[in-house]
This record gives C-alpha cells, structure tokens and sequence, in this order.
C-alpha cells in the first residue's frame, strides 16, 4: 500500500494532570514513512508504570500524557521499504519505539540500553515532537521496533507479553531457569507473577509461588498451575525457602522483606 503524505489522525484517552482521570484526546500521529509501519490498535494493556506516568508520581511527566506501552493491532499500511510485516499482519509494540541504531548497544540488539531512547510514550522523537501510546485507534512505528506475531496468537492475550511477559521471560532465560527439573519459586503474584509462573511451567519447571495473600493460593495453583503455594508471613511455612529453590523470583514491586530469600 502506498504510504500516507499527510499526518495521521488519531483519538485517544490522555491525562490531563495528575488527577488520574483519562479523557478523549484528538491528535495526529506522523506520515507513514519508507521504514514506517501503521497499524490499527485493537488491544493494549496496562502497567503499573502506565499508572505511575498519569499521576506523575515519578515526577517526569509532560501533559498530556497518552499512556500504554502493550500495544497490538493488525497492519494497515507499511512503508516502501518495509521487509517484516505486510498489510494484515497481527503485529504489537512494547515501550521502546525508537533508539539511535547506531551506537554500540543498538548495534548490539540491546537498543534499551540506547543513551537516546525514544519510548512509546512520554518521550520525545527526535524531531521534538512527543510520543503517544497505546491509549488510542492507530500507531505508527519505525519497522525495527515492531514484533510480528503468529495469525493464530490471539491478541488480547498477547499484549501483556509485551512488557509483564518480557520483564520475567528474559531473566528466567538469563538465569539458565529454563530447564525441565529446576525449582523455581515466584514471589508475587500480580502482572509480572503470574507470567512468571506460566513461564517456568513452559519450561518444565516446579514452581512455588510465595504471597503474602492466602486467597490467591487457588488462583496460582487451580488456575496457573503452580505446584505449591507458600504464604510469606507463616515463618513456619517459609522455612523451606533456602533447602528447596534453584532460585526465588521476586516479582512484587511494592516494599517487601528479603531476608528468606
């Protein structure tokens, strides 16, 4: 499909302030360029960060602030030298979208460790023009930084991959904990743990989730499939922690103890 000469209209849900509250945002996106892929938004998560980034509680946000950084949809237009992907394509796009592509993380494949990144929102191209995210009907992504996905990935169970699923997948490769046989116990268990947990299962594992909530032992178990379920405020139950794990996962991003880990 030839490219578009004219900016892109789009609509939204973007914070105003810091109030938390989201309302309709009419804005455009750029042209199509030759490296550029446009894709209708079908589905896109939310993270903790995305709430963090509308209520400036890290204290960086530029208003207004169009959040989500789990973005998937189908392809509606590529640029003319556009390889990956083709009109019709289920594609999606974390929080990066941009980076130099030149220095020496870029030409390593780890353009997150880019000095110049550009995320998927509340930051700016290098143009000054601000970045949007995935609160909206269309995106417009430089080639390299889409993920192209199997027809038969169902979308709205792919978005959370795109920052929960990677945030617990990478480290479990890292970490060589993605062996049959291994034990593996998952602190947490909210977006990121629940990942984990289907995660190390995929990879053969045992897996023990550790909560300070007794009420989701039937969610992990019954409805993850973990093997065990501990609660970390029983010390009886938390003496087993150090005989037992390959290694303690600790997903929970809110002030906790480490001291059985």
């Amino acid at each position: 499909m030839a490219k578009s000469v004219e900016g892109v209209q789009a609509f939204g849900w973007a914070a105003r302030d810091a109030s938390g509250v989201l309302s309709p945002f009419n804005f455009s996106r750029r042209a199509t360029g030759d490296k550029d892929v446009k894709f209708k938004v079908l589905y896109c998560g939310i993270c903790h960060s995305d709430l963090h980034q509308i209520k400036n509680e890290w204290g960086s946000t530029s208003y207004p602030l169009l959040p989500g950084h789990e973005i998937v949809g189908v392809v509606t237009e590529v640029g003319s030298k556009v390889q990956k992907v083709k009109v019709g394509d289920k594609v999606g796009v974390g929080c990066l979208v941009g980076s130099c592509l030149s220095c020496d993380s870029c030409v390593n494949h780890l353009e997150n460790y880019c000095p110049k990144p550009i995320y998927s929102l509340n930051s700016f191209y290098y143009d000054g023009t601000p970045s949007y995210g995935g609160f909206s009907d269309v995106m417009v992504v430089d080639e390299h930084f889409i993920l192209h996905f199997p027809d038969n990935l169902p979308l709205d169970a792919t978005a959370p991959l795109l920052c929960a699923g990677i945030t617990t997948y990478s480290p479990l490769r890292y970490f060589g904990l993605d062996k049959p046989g291994l034990h593996v116990g998952v602190v947490g268990l909210g977006g990121l743990g629940h990942l984990a947990v289907k995660f190390a299962k995929a990879f053969g594992a045992k897996v023990t989730v550790i909560s300070t909530s007794p009420r989701k032992k039937e969610e992990a178990i019954e409805g993850l499939g973990a093997d065990s379920f501990l609660v970390s405020r029983d010390p009886d139950q938390m003496q087993v922690i150090n005989r037992v794990f390959n290694l303690s996962f600790v997903t929970c991003t809110v002030p906790y103890t480490l001291i059985h880990f």
